[in-house]
């Protein structure tokens, strides 16, 4: 009787040991770290308009380094990447209103055709204006007339759905 009472007993205890040493590991096992607000995230996109034609792209290239919940990028897309850890993929539809927001029809502004050179005259052509506090914005020449030229202040991804393709590579 004895004999079958401690082979139980070791049993027991034995297995009340390989429950402590799992639970221990399950403790101490490192746990993805998921996007929230603060965390800062790497990753791989490919962003292409509604036609599906490849607008930017950093595949194959240095990842993308922003802290998420700081206004780095789109809100559209900062919110559909919270809650995704290292690995994951997704694709990711935004909306003007989410993006770069609706074409501003009082950003168009006449200017006199002499203050732009003559190389730049042609509808499409992209430019460089500086902001008030001096940073660089991409202008672009919407229609030439007789003297004057309009100028889109847009952004050039206003009024646009964003489709992206979107790779984590870490999350810290």
């Amino acid at each position: 009787m004895k004999t079958i009472r401690a082979l139980w007993l070791g049993a027991l205890l034995a297995l009340s040991l390989a429950m402590l040493v799992s639970h221990a590991a399950a403790q101490t096992a490192p746990v993805a770290a998921v996007i929230k607000n603060g965390s800062v995230v790497s990753m791989e996109y490919v962003l292409a308009n509604d036609a599906g034609q490849v607008m930017d792209s950093n595949k194959g290239q240095e990842p993308m380094v922003y802290t998420q919940g700081a206004g780095q990028i789109i809100p559209g897309l900062e919110r559909e990447l919270n809650g995704l850890k290292a690995g994951d993929e997704k694709k990711v539809q935004v909306k003007p209103a989410d993006g770069y927001g609706p074409v501003d029809p009082a950003a168009f502004q006449e200017v006199p055709k002499e203050m732009l050179p003559p190389e730049a005259l042609k509808v499409g052509t992209i430019l460089t204006a500086r902001t008030p506090q001096g940073q660089p914005m991409p202008v672009r020449i919407h229609e030439i007339r007789e003297t004057t030229v309009i100028v889109d202040f847009n952004h050039p991804m206003a009024g646009k759905t964003l489709f992206f393709e979107i790779k984590i590579i870490a999350v810290k």
